[in-house]
């Protein structure tokens, strides 16, 4: 498994480029913005690892162009953040990104994580095609349309609803899907969750009626007849 990191803080860098190295990972370090673009045309890796605060182009922007682009639009990328306020996690989160770690950080932790999203994104795929109310999701092409259309959706997003359209009827908590999607709890954060079934209904529209909010306990996958 390849790993990129951008990070531009010297030691951080290569603390976190030999310690994955060491547990098995094949992970390269970049400084700055440009250099990873020119690495990434030449070789896509498995994950990336990205820092929001950095001189020149930032964290936030690189990601936002990341998922603009078809080629890396599902890349697996966890954010690393100075920062602690929950704007700039749930900034990170709308653009995309599928985790977010905020220094100081121990390494096993961040190994965890990484391990974690790399489970999730390699899950074995059901090719059943499940179809309920106006979605159809096809998991081994994932594919959704929505009233007869694609539907762009990141990789967390797919999960998401792939988990709950295998379970209609089924009430899941916040803390649930955390546990399930994540891997991990993200000591109480279920703001996390919210933000991503908030994206997943815009991109649905109307269709998105299937997904009911339970509330105070949180979401589930409801036909419409």
């Amino acid at each position: 498994m390849k790993i990129y990191c951008v990070e531009d803080e010297n030691s951080i860098r290569e603390l976190i480029v030999y310690t994955l190295n060491t547990v098995g990972f094949k992970a390269v370090g970049f400084s700055n913005a440009a250099e990873f673009f020119e690495a990434i045309n030449d070789d896509l890796p498995n994950l990336v690892l990205l820092d929001i605060m950095m001189s020149g182009e930032d964290g936030l922007s690189v990601l936002k162009k990341l998922r603009s682009s078809p080629e890396t639009r599902n890349l697996p990328i966890i954010m690393i953040t100075a920062k602690t306020s929950e704007y700039d996690k749930v900034t990170g989160l709308d653009l995309g990104a599928d985790d977010y770690i905020t220094k100081p950080f121990g390494m096993m932790e961040l190994v965890a994580r990484i391990n974690a999203l790399l489970r999730r994104t390699n899950m074995s795929e059901n090719s059943a095609i499940i179809e309920i109310g106006n979605v159809l999701l096809d998991s081994s092409r994932h594919k959704v349309m929505a009233n007869g259309s694609d539907v762009d959706l990141a990789l967390r997003e797919f999960q998401l609803l792939e988990l709950m359209m295998q379970n209609p009827g089924i009430v899941f908590t916040r803390d649930r899907l955390l546990v399930t999607l994540w891997g991990y709890d993200f000591d109480g954060e279920t703001r996390t969750v919210d933000v991503h079934v908030r994206r997943l209904r815009e991109k649905l529209g109307n269709a998105s009626e299937i997904i009911k909010t339970v509330r105070g306990v949180g979401y589930k996958i409801e036909d419409i007849k």
